[in-house]
């Protein structure tokens, strides 16, 4: 461990064989930990660490930057990187949601809801509030500030829509006007807004108000929201019989007045391909190699980003591809074909830093190292006795539709 003079973020994307960690200023890389399988990395919402979503369930890494609050001011450390032997049991380790301090996990496999605080997050699920959905399902949940918490149902067949519960897990409200649930993202004033075939859900309180897309097909599946905007930027298809759509149309979901306006860009993008800028710009990775910042207010495309060489969408959703990750306001764009990472100055328009990578990035997150008081009692307490699980084997092989099951910031 090494005290550290500021604030050190830092990046863990994945590759074939492992989990790569960077020093998300430098882009030089701190460690690497050797996972076999296809592992998705989500954030856990403390500053610290990542869950990693394989084999067995979501498994806690630590990666090695935090906060020791001391009085008026912080001090800061950073460690080697590790995977500890926590992990939060699930047949099929789905969407996991930060907000406002709460870190909730989804397993497909049996439609088992975890939530904790993110501060506990690498304690374990002990003292975790928990639930069942009536049926298992590919889904996602989100808890509010107030313990309303906003879960989707369904069936392996079928998912249907939503239902608000309250604290104490009585049903407040539902919707079963939402075929096809996917993704989430919480907008300002705690709006919660559901993807659906047909356009979105927006929860407001126990009010839920569909939103229809424009077209018979319009399947919103991803979005990613802030609360710096009321206004939710969401993926946008319209071709249910294609096998492989290359959408050149973002939606932009207001959910001060349920609208929905359709933009317009000049390449198409994928499900990594959305976040969302600090003031809370739209954010868009094209299949030009631009990145393109949208005014969410009147759906103008502002700017336009030269980053990386043009691009193809795979034909299977797991294969690399580029990847946008938002933090601090630098948008983190990585480039498998050149093995390559770049960070983006979003206001001021520019790439401010690449790097070569010794990998091919697949996913990509970060922690910003400003984690609450107390994470780091609970890591190293995990750092303490996790070292054997770096050689487990792992198949990794997680079942996902071909938008992909990004939770937290690619789809908000």
């Amino acid at each position: 461990m090494s005290e550290a003079a500021t604030v050190t973020p830092r990046l863990v994307l994945t590759h074939d064989g492992g989990i790569e960690i960077l020093d998300a200023t430098t882009l030089e890389p701190v460690g690497d930990v050797e996972l076999p399988g296809f592992n998705r990395v989500n954030p856990a919402g403390d500053g610290r660490h990542v869950l990693v979503s394989t084999t067995g369930g979501f498994q806690v890494l630590d990666a090695g930057t935090w906060a020791e609050p001391h009085g008026d001011h912080s001090h800061y450390y950073t460690a080697d990187p590790l995977l500890t032997d926590v992990t939060y049991a699930a047949e099929k380790p789905g969407h996991v949601v930060v907000h406002d301090g709460r870190t909730a996990l989804f397993d497909d496999g049996t439609g088992d809801v975890v939530v904790l605080d993110s501060a506990a997050v690498a304690d374990g699920p002990d003292g975790a509030r928990t639930l069942t959905t009536p049926a298992a399902h590919h889904g996602v949940a989100v808890e509010l500030p107030d313990g309303t918490l906003v879960v989707s149902e369904g069936t392996e067949d079928a998912r249907t829509g939503v239902r608000v519960l309250d604290a104490d897990g009585a049903e407040l409200a539902a919707s079963d006007e939402c075929p096809g649930v996917h993704g989430e993202a919480v907008a300002a004033d705690e709006a919660v807004v559901v993807g659906c075939e047909d356009g979105v859900l927006v929860v407001a309180g126990t009010t839920i108000t569909k939103v229809g897309s424009p077209d018979t097909y319009g399947r919103i599946g991803n979005q990613a929201g802030t609360e710096a905007s009321p206004v939710v930027l969401g993926d946008y298809k319209s071709d249910p019989d294609a096998e492989l759509e290359e959408p050149t149309r973002v939606s932009l979901v207001d959910t001060r007045d349920g609208t929905m306006r359709l933009v317009d860009l000049p390449a198409s993008y994928t499900f990594r391909s959305l976040g969302r800028g600090a003031d809370g710009e739209a954010l868009v990775l094209g299949t030009d190699g631009s990145l393109h910042v949208i005014d969410p207010e009147s759906g103008e495309i502002v700017r336009s980003i030269p980053v990386i060489d043009a691009w193809e969408e795979p034909a299977e959703w797991q294969s690399p591809r580029p990847a946008l990750f938002v933090q601090d306001g630098i948008a983190y764009v990585t480039d498998p074909a050149g093995q390559a990472i770049h960070a983006v100055d979003v206001e001021g328009g520019e790439v401010w830093r690449s790097a070569a990578l010794d990998v091919v990035p697949d996913e990509l997150t970060g922690v910003s190292g400003d984690a609450a008081a107390g994470d780091h009692e609970h890591a190293d307490d995990a750092r303490s006795h996790g070292e054997e699980h770096h050689d487990h084997e792992h198949a990794g092989d997680q079942e996902g539709d071909q938008e992909g099951d990004d939770g937290g910031t690619q789809e908000g």
